[in-house]
């Protein structure tokens, strides 16, 4: 893996501390960007990834670096009994808690404040564990991943959905430009932050993904690995079993 990449290159600060400043800046734009600079399809990536837990029937799931909660809502489609969102954001867990509450959902999804690579459960506690744009910004990859693993009940079921980088001419060199030259600007405009929206390219760049990153979940436990690859390589599904 690269040299760990952050949000604020003078800060002192530890990368997850710089992340959750990061997140509590953005947080009242973030849904907003997120659609807008995808162009809506991280909607579809999102159905298209709970879609992978469909079959395990999962009654207690966890959503790590839940954000403003999309995920644990889309995730409601399973029919849970229970859904925790965590996030170390405590701007983005007020949005999600909003969201959640207007759509009279409290009595479905909670979220707390959580930190991926300390979590606050006990071992074998979930039948599903899920991850939406969220591992790149752990500061011990193979830590959280290790910690998810341990609170995951035996043969439950891992699914990520992260960025990843598209290797294939012409969508590698759209993909350049437009994470490179557009998305800062816009996302600065917007947000106010001018460094959120250049650190998620720079993010996306150094993060392992591919075999390098379903290599380094079996390192911390997992079996039964998958890659699904979305819109010319752009975003990734990986699953996994512990």
């Amino acid at each position: 893996m690269k040299a760990s990449v952050t949000p604020y290159k003078i800060s002192k600060e530890s990368k997850k501390d710089q992340v959750a400043t990061m997140f509590n800046n953005i947080a009242p734009k973030y849904d907003f960007l997120n659609h807008f600079l995808s162009f809506g399809i991280d909607i579809l990536w999102r159905k298209r990834a709970i879609r992978e837990l469909a079959s395990g029937n999962p009654k207690t799931l966890l959503d790590i670096a839940t954000g403003t909660g999309d995920f644990a809502i889309e995730s409601l489609s399973l029919h849970p009994e229970k859904v925790i969102g965590i996030d170390i954001s405590e701007g983005m867990l007020a949005a999600g808690r909003t969201k959640i509450k207007s759509k009279g959902l409290e009595n479905k999804i909670e979220l707390q404040k959580g930190d991926s690579e300390n979590l606050q459960f006990d071992a074998n506690f979930f039948d599903a564990v899920t991850v939406a744009f969220g591992v790149r910004n752990f500061e011990h990859l193979s830590k959280g991943l290790t910690e998810i693993n341990r609170v995951l009940k035996p043969n439950g079921k891992l699914v990520i959905l992260e960025f990843s980088k598209p290797r294939k001419f012409p969508v590698k060199q759209l993909y350049s430009f437009y994470s490179n030259y557009i998305l800062p600007p816009v996302g600065k405009l917007f947000s106010k932050d001018a460094a959120a929206y250049t650190y998620l390219p720079e993010s996306v760049e150094a993060f392992p993904d591919g075999t390098d990153f379903t290599a380094i979940l079996h390192l911390c436990g997992f079996k039964e690995t998958k890659i699904i690859s979305l819109t010319f390589g752009i975003a990734s599904i990986y699953v996994a079993k512990k």
